[in-house]
């Protein structure tokens, strides 16, 4: 892999550690606003709703800027906001912050990853992408334990000022190893960008995405108070869990590039959606045992984030075909999906949750992935096989003069089965 994706990987764990960062340092920002924790959680729930809403029309109207520019304006932007974030002395500007950063982190993912997939050969698209992905779940395993030690060491600003250090670092890192990488070709203005929420061809992709991901958030969302009650983890108990979910994920992310390079886009769903059925729906089973319900959070992990990486390459290799100018909008339009499906998940949790045990959760979960594996199964994937399998030869192919007249040969004999 070329030192790039992995610049864009350490990016991505500087971003997603200021995501995840934020959850265990509420309290102590409550107490130094004077405000309430629910009043704090707004920045949380704010930098999820920033992403869904921002991301896509600011991708549109960036999509005619070099991309190699962007990536590092985006970078050096997300530095100063972390900056500022850890010198703010009001909430509300702290507020402000993390809204317009949250828009960049949307903007530099969708962005970064087809950047990812451009600089590999196509056989290895998914696992570019999943390289990149890993940087954002392994802050989900760190940023909330590592930043609630820093805050518990300094001060809730600590976390902030080291992620803004990190930042630089990124940045530093690619300016070093991204190459130059023109615009998209031919960007369209940002209505026509815009108009891919009408396309027949990639709306069912963000909602198999957003289905995905919100079967996993109906449950995870309240994951802690499910160790707690139904297991009878204590705080070390429930960190634990989660550490072990986050383990999971970083497994299933790798694997989730591997898988799609190799069966394609719909098996590898499929796969992934009926695991995490599986494994959410088998926690009405382990959650009262805690070695079973630990192997049981390590395999949802896995099958959990298998999603991320199948979906965002999927989603460019279809737009690439059906949206040539618009491939950074598209990917931008699928990072608001995950985050869509990340706050609606939670919501449809929370309202099987209210006022019964933490287990009917689960119910949830199940059911967005069931809707998932339908979508699926009713999407027209007739134009991918053709492709899984030219990328599957060329990936097999280990001499490149055999591996071009196997192309030729095979394109040849579509053109004559062609009407």
């Amino acid at each position: 892999m070329p030192a790039a994706v992995f610049s864009l990987a350490f990016a991505a764990f500087a971003i997603g550690t200021t995501e995840f960062v934020i959850v265990g340092l509420l309290p102590d920002i409550g107490r130094a606003f004077g405000i309430s924790v629910s009043t704090a959680g707004l920045l949380v729930s704010f930098y999820a709703l920033a992403i869904t809403v921002g991301t896509p029309v600011v991708s549109a109207v960036t999509a005619r800027l070099p991309r190699r520019a962007l990536l590092l304006a985006l970078m050096a932007f997300f530095t100063l906001c972390n900056l500022a974030a850890g010198l703010s002395t009001a909430f509300p500007a702290l507020l402000v912050i993390r809204i317009v950063m949250a828009v960049a982190h949307g903007v530099f993912f969708g962005l970064g990853t087809t950047v990812a997939m451009s600089l590999v050969p196509s056989e290895k698209s998914g696992r570019a992408v999943a390289i990149m992905v890993s940087g954002l779940t392994v802050a989900m395993v760190t940023g909330v334990p590592g930043g609630t030690w820093l805050g518990d060491l300094m001060s809730w600003r600590l976390p902030f000022l080291v992620v803004a250090a990190m930042g630089a670092l990124a940045t530093i890192g690619l300016w070093r190893f991204l190459p130059a990488l023109a615009a998209q070709r031919s960007a369209g203005t940002v209505l026509s960008q815009l108009a891919l929420l009408k396309s027949q061809a990639l709306m069912p992709l963000y909602a198999i995405a957003a289905l995905g991901m919100g079967a996993t958030f109906a449950v995870f969302t309240y994951l802690s108070p499910l160790l707690a009650h139904a297991t009878g983890f204590r705080s070390e108990g429930v960190t634990l869990g989660l550490m072990v979910f986050g383990l999971g994920s970083v497994v299933g992310t790798i694997s989730g590039g591997r898988l799609s390079d190799r069966y394609g886009p719909k098996l590898s769903m499929n796969i992934a959606l009926a695991g995490i059925a599986a494994s959410v729906g088998t926690l009405l089973l382990t959650a009262h045992h805690p070695v079973l319900v630990l192997v049981n959070l390590f395999v949802w992990g896995a099958f959990a984030f298998a999603v991320p990486p199948i979906m965002q390459a999927t989603v460019v290799l279809v737009a690439r075909r059906v949206a040539p100018e618009a491939v950074g909008t598209a990917a931008g339009l699928n990072v608001a999906a995950f985050n869509l499906g990340i706050s609606g998940g939670s919501f449809v949790g929370g309202l099987t949750l209210a006022g019964v045990d933490v287990l009917t959760t689960v119910y949830a979960g199940v059911a967005l992935a069931v809707v998932g594996l339908v979508v699926v199964a009713r999407y027209r994937w007739s134009e991918r096989p053709a492709v899984v399998r030219a990328r599957d030869a060329l990936g097999r192919c280990k001499d490149a003069v055999v591996c071009r007249a196997q192309q030729a040969t095979r394109s040849s004999s579509l053109a004559r089965r062609s009407p």
